[in-house]
């Protein structure tokens, strides 16, 4: 069965870290792009970062950069966000998901766009408060 799992979520105070992991079952990440996007109740899901199947490129939102890192470990089958200097707006349940084909390439990691054709695992939540 085809899965992603998000864990290492949790409670956090202000200026504090957190590192997410991504494990894939069922299938092999180093062949997906990889993309991590947050969700806050009434919200849209919003994009955070990404790191592409081709080059192993990575993006990151205005919001995030120079606080967190995407990386992968094939070997292990996972991918990871460091998140450092947490803020209390980075509140929220972490999504990360799978792309393989162009389009979902182009959306979760150019666009930080949802689209239908990216596979998503159940969320991680990450509360920054004090």
């Amino acid at each position: 069965q085809v899965q992603l799992m998000e864990s290492g979520g949790g409670l956090v105070q202000p200026g504090g870290s957190l590192r997410l992991s991504c494990a894939a079952s069922g299938f092999t990440l180093d062949y997906y792009a990889i993309a991590w996007f947050r969700q806050t109740p009434g919200k849209e899901r919003e994009g955070v970062s990404c790191i592409n199947n081709n080059n192993g490129q990575t993006f990151y939102s205005e919001s995030v950069t120079g606080r967190v890192t995407i990386s992968r470990d094939n070997a292990k089958n996972t991918v990871y966000l460091q998140m450092n200097s947490l803020k209390p707006e980075d509140t929220g349940v972490y999504y990360c998901g799978a792309g393989r084909d162009a389009k979902s390439v182009r959306a979760m990691c150019v666009g930080f766009r949802n689209v239908d054709t990216i596979k998503w695992g159940k969320g991680t939540p990450v509360t920054v408060s004090s």
